[in-house]
């Protein structure tokens, strides 16, 4: 059967998105990215919205198979053509990945992604508020790493996947990384996978 590539519909400048790209590449999967003018409101119009009544991206259609929501996208593609390499069968640690997926919902997404939000999209949030949110976060990240070179184990796994594209791109959230050095390598470690794609950089923020 001839497959067609896999839809990303995606914002250029998202974090989950990019996620999403990235192991979409780091698969080696076809894909082909379709962009949504959250700025025009695509998002909340009615053929979106059919495809994620959130009114959110990323979402995939994988062949006629339609997935929203970032790290159940990370899953699926995995479980479909991943292995296990990326998401262990074993209980533990499955249970280790899964603790990091909820990271990335959680403060990633309220401290990280937000005080990014701030200097890029001019998004209302107090500003001092997120960034000391994201620096209480990248305290607990780096001490996990400084006993092991990947967040749930000694491989890499969706946990580093689902969290690098906010960590890495932090600094234009105006949060330096400049005092985690154990990040500072984790992300290097991302970045020199062969098929490692980066995520586009805005021009504002980007502290040292």
């Amino acid at each position: 059967m001839n497959r067609k590539p896999i839809k990303l519909y995606r914002a250029l400048l998202s974090g989950h998105c990019h996620r999403v790209q990235l192991m979409l590449s780091l698969l080696g999967l076809d894909y082909e990215t379709i962009e949504v003018d959250l700025d025009a409101g695509e998002h909340k119009q009615a053929p979106f919205l059919a495809m994620n009544a959130f009114a959110q991206v990323p979402v995939i259609n994988d062949n006629g198979f339609v997935l929203a929501d970032s790290n159940a996208i990370l899953v699926y593609l995995v479980k479909q053509y991943g292995g296990q390499e990326w998401l262990p069968l074993d209980p533990q640690g499955a249970a280790h990945v899964q603790r990091w997926l909820s990271a990335a919902a959680g403060p990633v997404a309220y401290g990280l992604c937000r005080a990014r939000l701030v200097t890029v999209f001019g998004a209302p949030y107090d500003a001092e508020e997120v960034i000391a949110h994201s620096h209480q976060y990248l305290k607990s990240m780096e001490s996990e790493l400084s006993h092991r070179p990947w967040l749930a184990g000694e491989t890499v796994t969706l946990a580093d996947i689902a969290n690098y594209s906010y960590v890495a791109h932090v600094p234009e959230g105006n949060v330096s990384l400049q005092t985690y050095p154990n990040i500072r390598a984790w992300v290097k470690r991302l970045e020199n996978f062969k098929r490692f794609v980066p995520m586009v950089k805005s021009n504002v923020g980007l502290v040292s």
